[in-house]
């Protein structure tokens, strides 16, 4: 059981700022990062009943042979129909990495305000930010009416907006790009990653190593911390 959160009535409780005198902020991935060895859509896509259409649809997507806007057009359309309000339920089984919870006190605690910058749908960047105490999350919307899903697209969200959504939101927290980190692991974080002052690659593909100043491999985000320590040192 994460903190933050009433077990009885599924509440979240807020997350109070640690440190109000932030030196730096984080962007976070979600997909392949937050949540291991698939992404938050496809585990969502096996309520849906097309999680193997969509899975291969990613692994397009990550080859460069589709673009983000198909993916999400595709996966849209599975959506048709579904409450609104059953999602959460569904994000309660999400497979996550350990250590969340640690790794966005540590920063607060240390004057870097975690925040998530992700291509995973809204629900999904809300559900995490209320979990764990994230400042605020980006991402691509799906269409509603009347509280359901209608299988469209409502706001498109690539890995250029990913960036372009993050180094405004620094501004706004008033934090120069090269004082700002980024944690990923795929194509979808490169824009990001050469935009910041530090990228670790969190069992990240070859590019994305190859893009970051760091990386790192192992199943508890904690791993990543002595690298976000160079943020707060200088």
């Amino acid at each position: 059981m994460q903190a933050g959160r009433n077990s009885a009535n599924k509440q979240w409780h807020p997350w109070p700022v640690v440190s109000s005198d932030h030196v730096g902020a984080v962007f976070f991935d979600v997909d392949g990062t937050l949540v291991p060895g698939t992404s938050s859509s496809v585990f969502l896509a096996g309520f849906l009943g097309h999680r193997d259409e969509l899975a291969k649809a990613e692994d397009a997507y990550a080859s460069g042979a589709l673009d983000n806007r198909q993916v999400s057009e595709l996966d849209a359309a599975g959506w048709a129909g579904v409450p609104e309000d059953q999602v959460c339920g569904w994000l309660d089984g999400l497979p996550l990495v350990s250590g969340i919870t640690e790794t966005v006190l540590w920063c607060r605690q240390n004057g870097l305000v975690p925040v998530l910058a992700t291509l995973a749908w809204s629900p999904v960047g809300s559900y995490l930010t209320d979990r764990f105490g994230f400042h605020t999350f980006s991402g691509p919307r799906l269409e509603t009416t009347d509280g359901h899903f209608t299988g469209r697209v409502a706001r498109h969200f690539d890995e250029y907006d990913k960036r372009d959504v993050a180094l405004a939101q620094a501004r706004e927290l008033a934090l120069a790009p090269h004082s700002c980190g980024a944690v990923g692991d795929s194509r979808s974080d490169l824009p990001l990653f050469a935009s910041v002052g530090l990228s670790v690659a969190f069992n990240a593909s070859a590019g994305a190593r190859e893009a970051a100043t760091a990386a790192v491999d192992d199943d508890d985000l904690q791993s990543v911390l002595p690298f976000l320590s160079r943020l707060v040192a200088q």
